[in-house]
């Protein structure tokens, strides 16, 4: 099955689907591996580990499309990517959408801040006119044509607007073309549960980010609210940043990495990234010498 299809499937069971967030190919490799049905890829993540700087709109579409270009050759399960604004008007949606799907994006986010943008759980983002962010939606469905791209489209006017401005948006950019909708950033358990009141019968996304302004609850607390989506895109970030600064500090303070706990080692690893599938290769295109030094 097409995996934008299988996408599509999924969004038609009544079990929320549940999507850790990654930023590089070894991250969604994980992913697979451990049996998750669907990858996101985190703007937030991939630009603290591509330029080790915050998600203020300093990556670029470039930077972005090629990492999630790279990522989704790594996986054979489908993968929402985190498109930030589109970065332009309708117009240049079309081309970031039609770059994904030749990626083999099979869902996108596209939020109604203004650029630069910034990350969903930071203050002082400002949004453009529910207008213009409905044009972007019917840009991002055209370049999708007949296929089967989930547009999944955000709103952060919770922020500046209120809870109801947000609702009133989301229901405009459904309208527009949207398959999915997501109200970024709302600020307590009556919240999430006015938003799954206001769509009954519309898919919902929610995002849940360890100490960000949205409760975080488990995939099932939120299936029952309503929910079919939950992203944690930081979770995996945030251990394997741990895991090095511990790693690090023990080296630093100890000068070897003898006593580090570290409960993966290099044959796991190994596997992990195809090892013995490329020894295979080697073996089997290696040339004969022995033959090679006759002739």
């Amino acid at each position: 099955m097409d995996l934008a299809r299988q996408l599509r499937t999924l969004l038609e069971r009544p079990e929320i689907i549940v999507l850790p967030g990654v930023y590089d190919c070894l991250g969604a490799k994980l992913v697979e591996q451990l049996g998750f049905e669907v990858v996101f890829t985190s703007g937030f993540g991939i630009s603290a580990s591509t330029l080790g700087m915050p998600d203020v709109g300093l990556l670029t579409a470039t930077e972005t499309l090629y990492s999630v270009d790279r990522i989704a050759s790594t996986v054979n399960i489908p993968l929402v990517a985190d498109l930030d604004t589109g970065y332009g008007n309708p117009v240049n949606v079309i081309r970031t959408v039609t770059d994904a799907i030749r990626s083999g994006v099979t869902g996108i986010i596209l939020e109604d801040q203004q650029w630069p943008k910034k990350c969903g759980h930071f203050q002082g983002k400002q949004v453009i006119s529910m207008e213009e962010h409905v044009e972007k939606i019917k840009a991002a469905a055209h370049a999708r044509d007949d296929g089967d791209l989930v547009i999944i489209a955000r709103t952060d006017a919770r922020a500046s607007e209120g809870l109801q401005a947000a609702i009133r948006r989301s229901q405009s950019y459904y309208e527009a073309g949207a398959d999915v909708l997501f109200v970024e950033a709302p600020q307590s358990v009556e919240e999430l549960q006015a938003i799954a009141a206001a769509f009954p019968d519309v898919p919902l996304f929610v995002n849940a980010i360890e100490g960000g302004k949205t409760p975080v609850l488990s995939s099932q607390q939120l299936q029952d609210m309503g929910f079919d989506i939950v992203v944690y895109p930081l979770a995996g970030l945030f251990a394997a940043t741990q895991a090095m600064k511990s790693c690090f500090q023990h080296l630093k303070e100890n000068g070897t990495t003898v006593g580090w706990e570290n409960p993966l080692d290099f044959q796991e690893f190994e596997k992990l990234i195809d090892v013995p599938h490329y020894r295979e290769l080697e073996s089997k295109f290696a040339a004969d010498e022995d033959n090679s030094e006759q002739e």
